[in-house]
């Protein structure tokens, strides 16, 4: 299997002084998902929890809903001219009874680690295969102070990012502020797609009592990926796009941006955050 992380000569320069040494780089190299048998989608992505990433993918195209769905993951043999196992081909067996959506089987996906799932801004395909509807689920409520905490414990966290500067990532934290669980990848929509297979894969979806928080933007499909989980609460330490603030007031979602120290921006959901709480403190 890939390496999370290669080295590579540089030429160092500082201060004017010039020096050559190796640097540490996160890994890319593409990944194919088939379904059952069948080309699906290639993404770029950090080599590491292949299986959860394509489960958690499947999550949010809809095909996946449980852990009862998926029959096995595995590697490709022979997916080079030559028949070796390169271990970026991985191929999901549904079970038997799951209906795989059209969406799916229409449409060859390749998604970048930047962009993810580019084209597919549809609030209507999101509001129709949701298998959890947020707004439905029982109110958890969140402090500001709680979420301001977030940031710098997933930091923290980011084990292979101390080493290359170069990594996404996402967490799962409890509605208490617990760590859950976290993922690094060079593509956001990656990490976040690991952290809902691996759920998968443990029987834990939905997700109805947890928070996500993403580094970096809250694009529209990382919306879209908390909404099919079930997650109630998305947060990123930066800006949201216009459509995923679109989506997260149809869903229900809460949707917070530029989660900095004790500042953030509440764009939808507003009603899961404490802000009584937080004013009583003030």
């Amino acid at each position: 299997m890939g390496r999370v992380t290669e080295r590579r000569k540089v030429l160092r320069i500082r201060d004017g002084a010039v020096s050559s040494r190796p640097d540490t780089l996160v890994a890319e190299e593409p990944l194919e998902i088939r379904l059952n048998g069948k080309p699906l989608a290639i993404t770029m992505r950090t080599p590491g929890d292949d299986f959860a990433l394509a489960a958690g993918f499947l999550v949010s195209e809809g095909v996946l809903g449980g852990q009862r769905d998926l029959r096995n993951i595995v590697y490709c043999a022979g997916a080079t001219a030559d028949g070796s196992n390169t271990y970026n081909v991985v191929d999901v067996q549904t079970a038997p009874d799951v209906v795989i959506p059209d969406i799916t089987l229409e449409r060859n996906v390749y998604t970048t680690s930047s962009c993810g799932l580019c084209g597919k801004a549809s609030l209507d395909a999101v509001r129709t295969t949701a298998r959890w509807p947020i707004a439905d689920t029982p109110r958890l409520q969140v402090t500001p102070e709680l979420l301001a905490s977030l940031p710098d414990r997933l930091r923290a966290a980011q084990r292979v990012f101390d080493r290359t500067g170069g990594l996404h990532a996402a967490a799962l934290f409890s509605e208490d502020g617990e760590l859950l669980d976290i993922r690094e990848d060079v593509g956001r929509h990656n990490a976040v797609d690991k952290l809902v297979g691996r759920a998968l894969q443990n029987g834990d979806l939905p997700l109805s009592r947890t928070v996500l928080l993403v580094s970096g933007r809250a694009s529209f499909e990382l919306a879209q990926k908390a909404v099919m989980a079930g997650i109630p609460v998305l947060a990123a330490v930066s800006a949201p796009s216009s459509l995923a603030v679109d989506l997260a007031a149809e869903a229900g979602l809460t949707l917070v941006g530029f989660l900095r120290g004790s500042s953030m921006n509440v764009y939808a959901g507003e009603d899961r955050i404490a802000l009584r709480a937080a004013a009583a403190q003030d």
